[in-house]
């Protein structure tokens, strides 16, 4: 991939030369770990965005089932689960 844009960022002169010790620690040059981590911060970002979007859809999935009234009451729910629990105990 080329390499066409150039970011400058100011940052305390310790961290930086404390950075720029540990990517030479770990031979790799200090652009490749900086781009390392803003791909996994991007990606990370992705990631929490996704599950928001997700979410978002089981609430209004949830909503739109209480205002058209397919839900079960508490107790219906309860009973159901209360059978399933029976039947496993039972197989153990």
């Amino acid at each position: 991939m080329p390499k066409a844009a150039i970011f400058t960022m100011k940052l305390e002169p310790e961290l930086r030369d404390e950075f720029m010790a540990a990517a030479e620690a770990s031979h790799r040059p200090a652009s490749q770990v900086v781009r390392e981590l803003m791909r996994e911060f991007v990606q990370r970002q992705q990631g929490e965005t996704d599950y928001r979007v997700f979410v978002q859809q089981k609430v209004d999935t949830a909503r739109s089932s209480v205002r058209n009234d397919d839900g079960r009451p508490d107790a219906v729910v309860e009973a159901a689960f209360a059978e399933r629990r029976a039947r496993v105990t039972d197989r153990t």
